[in-house]
C-alpha cells in the first residue's frame, strides 16, 4: 500500500492511496463470498457456481463495488493515521484505476486544519455592560411568574383574539384540489405563534366559534413540497373552541403564594438581588464574547470550504436531535414553517464558521501560552461528570480513554485562552 499527499488551495489535500493487486483480488473474493447465493447461472445450483464462471457471464466488473466498499475504508483510516495530517472533512472519494489483476487506486480529497495567523489578543478594548436592575425589570419578572401561574378558561363570549389556544378544523385545497397534510379536525393551535404558513394565523383573528371562515394563503415559493411552492390555496377553516390564560393580581397574597415572602415589595426585592446577579454573570459573558470576537478579527486564517461544510452537517444532526426530543421531526418542522433542507443548511452556514473561527483561535492561542493543564484539574472535571451521572469517577475515567481525557485538556486549555481574553480585556 502506498500513499501520494498533494497540497491543492485552501487547505485542501488530495491524498492518492494504492492497493496491492492481492488485496484488491481478496476483496474480490469477499464480494464473490457474499453474493454468490444469489446469482443464477444455468447449470449450476444457486450459490454453486464458481467465481470465474460468474465473471465470465457478467463480467469481472460483477463484484467491483463491493470490493471498493470493503477496501476503501480500511486503506483511507491506515493511511491517514500514518499520514499526520490533521483533517478536518470528510474524505471526497473517486476511484483512478480499478480493474482485476491490477493494484486498485483512489483519490480522497480533504480538508487540513487551517494555520492561524495570531493578531494582537491581550488588552482588547470592549463595551462596558450595563448591570443596572430597572423597576421594568422587575416588573417584566413578575409577569413571567404571572403568566407560570395562570389558568386556562374556555372562553365562549367572544371571537378569536392574539395568543387565544384554540381547536381548529381545516381542510386545504389548491385550485379545488385537496393536497396531502393539508387536513385535520380539532387541531390544537395557539394564534400568533406563527406555526402555520405566513397569514394563515392573522385571518382567524375574529373568527366566532362555529364560524366557517375560508383562509387564503400563498406556500412560499421556497415551499419544501415543490408541487406547492408558489402556489396559492384555500383552507376552509371552523373554530370549535376558544381558550385563553387568566393571570392572577400582583398582590401580597400573590407573593405568598410563589415564594417564601410575606409581601409583595419583600419579593420585588429578592428579584432585585438575583437579577443583580444574573446581570452580573451576563456581563461578564458579554466581556468574554467580544474579547472572542475581537481576537478573531484580528487573526487571519484559510478555512477551507469543506471544513465549513462538515460542522453545518453536524449543527444539522445536532437541531434534528433537539426536535425530535421535542416529538417534532425535521419534515414536520419544515412543513409548519415553510423551510427547505437546502434553505435549512445555507442559514447555518455562518454560524459554522464563526464557530470553526473561535476554535481554531482559540486553539492558536493556548498553544502559545503554552497552556499546561495538570492531572488534578482532569480530575476535577472528571468527577462533576461522574457527580452529574452518578457514577464513579474510576469509571467513568475509564470509559473516557486516553483520547477522552486528551479532549478534556484540550478543552480546559481552550478555556484558559478564553479567561485570558476576558481578564486582560478593557471595558470603555
Amino acid at each position: 500500500m502506498s500513499l501520494k499527499v498533494e497540497n491543492l488551495e485552501h487547505n485542501m489535500v488530495k491524498l492518492t492511496i494504492e492497493t496491492s493487486a492481492e488485496d484488491f483480488d481478496k476483496a474480490m473474493q469477499n464480494a464473490y463470498q457474499k453474493n454468490k447465493n444469489k446469482i443464477n447461472i444455468p447449470g449450476f445450483r444457486k450459490g454453486k457456481a464458481p467465481r470465474v464462471m460468474i465473471e465470465k457471464m457478467y463480467g469481472a466488473g460483477i463484484f467491483y463495488e463491493d470490493a471498493a466498499n470493503e477496501i476503501i475504508p480500511a486503506a483511507y483510516d491506515k493511511e491517514v493515521a500514518e499520514s499526520g495530517l490533521d483533517i478536518v472533512s470528510q474524505p471526497k472519494i473517486d476511484v483512478v484505476q480499478i480493474e482485476k489483476g491490477k493494484p486498485f487506486i483512489f483519490t480522497a480529497e480533504v480538508a487540513v486544519k487551517p494555520e492561524v495567523t495570531l493578531g494582537e489578543y491581550k488588552g482588547l478594548e470592549v463595551p462596558k455592560a450595563d448591570v443596572e436592575v430597572t423597576e421594568e425589570d422587575i416588573q417584566k419578572e413578575i409577569d413571567k411568574e404571572r403568566e407560570n401561574n395562570s389558568r386556562t378558561i374556555d372562553v365562549d363570549d367572544r371571537a378569536v383574539e392574539n395568543g387565544d389556544m384554540i381547536k381548529l378544523d381545516f381542510d386545504g385545497s389548491v385550485d379545488g384540489v385537496p393536497f396531502a397534510g393539508g387536513k385535520a379536525e380539532n387541531y390544537d393551535l395557539t394564534v400568533g405563534s406563527g406555526s402555520f404558513i405566513p397569514g394563515f394565523e392573522e385571518q382567524l383573528v375574529g373568527v366566532e366559534i362555529g364560524q366557517d371562515v375560508d383562509v387564503k394563503v400563498t406556500f412560499p415559493e421556497d415551499y419544501h413540497a415543490a408541487e406547492l411552492a408558489g402556489k396559492e390555496a384555500v383552507f376552509k377553516c371552523k373554530v370549535n373552541a376558544i381558550r385563553t390564560k387568566e393571570l392572577p393580581e400582583a398582590d401580597d397574597d400573590f407573593a405568598q403564594d410563589v415564594s417564601e415572602f410575606d409581601t409583595l415589595a419583600e419579593y420585588k426585592e429578592d428579584i432585585r438581588k438575583k437579577l443583580a446577579e444574573k446581570k452580573e454573570t451576563e456581563a461578564k459573558n458579554a466581556k468574554e464574547t467580544a474579547a472572542v470576537e475581537k481576537a478573531v478579527e484580528n487573526a487571519s486564517m484559510d478555512i477551507p470550504e469543506a471544513m465549513i461544510d462538515s460542522q453545518v452537517r453536524r449543527m444539522a444532526d445536532d437541531f434534528a436531535g433537539r426536535l425530535q426530543s421535542q416529538g417534532l421531526t425535521v419534515e414536520q418542522y419544515m412543513q409548519f414553517t415553510g423551510m427547505t433542507a437546502d434553505k435549512l443548511l445555507e442559514q447555518m452556514k455562518p454560524e459554522a464558521e464563526k464557530r470553526i473561527r473561535n476554535s481554531l483561535v482559540l486553539e492558536a492561542i493556548a498553544k502559545v501560552e503554552n497552556f499546561e493543564i495538570s492531572d488534578e484539574k482532569v480530575d476535577e472535571e472528571i468527577n462533576k461528570m461522574a457527580e452529574m451521572y452518578k457514577m464513579e469517577a474510576e469509571n467513568v475515567k475509564n470509559m473516557m480513554g486516553e483520547q477522552g481525557l486528551q479532549q478534556i485538556k484540550d478543552d480546559l486549555a481552550i478555556q484558559e485562552a478564553v479567561n485570558l481574553l476576558r481578564d486582560s480585556a478593557k471595558e470603555v
